[in-house]
């Protein structure tokens, strides 16, 4: 489940940007950046070879469609009910 921003950040009235990190940003760290309500980033420069970047560009949009898709499909009855 992703996290959401820390009660402090959820209140900074700008957006909050992930660093983009030489070599440590990866696709993976930009999805979980991206989920938990940050601009997730990283350098071109990590992606090699130079022809890698098109594919992380397209896992990161995939895995965020498919994240918004999630988050947009109605409850049913049985997961909106509290016990």
């Amino acid at each position: 489940m992703p996290r959401t921003l820390p009660g402090a950040l959820a209140r900074v009235p700008f957006p909050v940007i992930g660093a983009p990190m030489f070599i440590i940003s990866t696709p993976a760290l930009v999805i979980a950046q991206c989920k938990a309500g940050i601009v997730g980033s990283m350098p071109a420069l990590n992606a090699r070879p130079a022809s890698q970047l098109d594919e992380w560009l397209a896992e990161i949009t995939e895995a965020l469609v498919a994240h918004k898709a999630r988050k947009s499909e109605p409850r049913s009855d049985s997961d909106a009910c509290i016990s």
